[in-house]
């Protein structure tokens, strides 16, 4: 089959298309013919082996050559022990950690996937799983998203930005978001009350203003997001530099004790459940992956990176199949 492989941590530009072995289900896995898989910022950190946490799956090489973790595809052979899924299903998930998305097929433990409703296509489905559970996290979990409350999320026209803008509007909450020059007029179509274009203001300026801080960059100090956060306000790191990171899981607890703050970092666990919870706002019109107007197949997965990291995605990045 083919697949797009990486041997080294580095650029896209490592990645490189190959013909490798196709797998075999487990007793309790799945293969899966792909169809559709998003990329996620998660893996341009793999790819570059940066931020230093994900060298524990390979110190100085990746163990796992094939990146790719939201998945959309078809059920063409069931393992041994396999009860929720047969031959022919369609189905979708996130299968970070063990990865293999980027590929013609994949096997999956079937504890991580759940079918694919028939009138959702497959890029939309492949779009739904690591974003919208982190941002569904993020607010819901960590957050403590209350109706009426100030939102201010850092990285909103991206992936999981997306999807916390119409999460955050459909519980209630007022949203401004921040990101670059291009993505303004994005933020705003999707939801976002108000914008900040980080190239041309610095929102610190404004003074304590947000109940909540959504950060799914983290390239500035928690000490400047502290100032914008108003008394009992929570800020919650997704995502970004180490320092940034290791700032907020052990500086976090402590920094905003007197004025009863709350700073730290999402621990994102994948949940079926929560899926399911995203496919009941898409259902009602709340919330629906939104996908870059540019598309890329397999082949093409090394441009799909790049563009991923160089920030112009408005949303999600999917790959096609050819």
């Amino acid at each position: 089959m083919k697949a797009i492989v990486y041997e080294k941590y580095g650029l896209p530009e490592v990645m490189q298309l190959k013909e490798v072995e196709q797998p075999m289900p487990k007793a309790q896995e799945v293969l899966i013919k792909v169809k559709a898989v998003s990329l996620n910022a998660s893996d341009i950190e793999f790819l570059k082996g940066e931020p230093f946490y994900t060298r524990f799956w390979g110190l100085t090489k990746p163990k796992y050559p094939i990146l790719g973790s939201d998945i959309a595809g078809e059920v063409i052979a069931v393992g041994t022990k396999v009860k929720a899924f047969k031959i022919g299903d369609e189905v979708f998930g996130d299968i970070m950690y063990k990865w293999g998305g980027f590929a013609e097929y994949v096997c999956v433990k079937e504890n991580l996937l759940v079918h694919k409703p028939n009138h959702l296509s497959f890029e939309v489905a492949a779009a739904f799983p690591q974003a919208g559970v982190v941002a569904l996290q993020a607010l819901r979990d960590k957050g403590k998203l209350e109706a009426g409350q100030q939102v201010l999320i850092n990285g909103a026209g991206g992936g999981s930005g997306s999807f916390a803008i119409q999460l955050a509007k459909h519980m209630g909450a007022k949203v401004t978001g921040i990101d670059n020059t291009g993505k303004q007029a994005f933020m705003r179509s999707i939801g976002a009350d108000d914008v900040i274009d980080y190239t041309q203001e610095d929102f610190v300026e404004k003074g304590p203003q947000y109940d909540l801080i959504i950060d799914f960059v983290a390239h500035r100090s928690l000490f400047d997001y502290q100032k914008v956060l108003k008394p009992k306000g929570k800020y919650v790191l997704v995502g970004g530099q180490m320092k940034r990171l290791l700032q907020a899981a052990f500086i976090g607890p402590f920094v905003g004790k007197g004025k009863e703050q709350k700073l730290g970092v999402l621990g994102h666990e994948y949940k079926r459940a929560d899926l399911g919870t995203l496919l009941e706002f898409y259902e009602l019109e709340k919330v629906k992956p939104i996908i870059d107007a540019q598309t890329f197949t397999l082949s093409e997965v090394p441009a799909a990176m790049a563009f991923l990291e160089s920030g112009q995605a408005k949303g999600k990045v999917v790959i096609t199949m050819e």
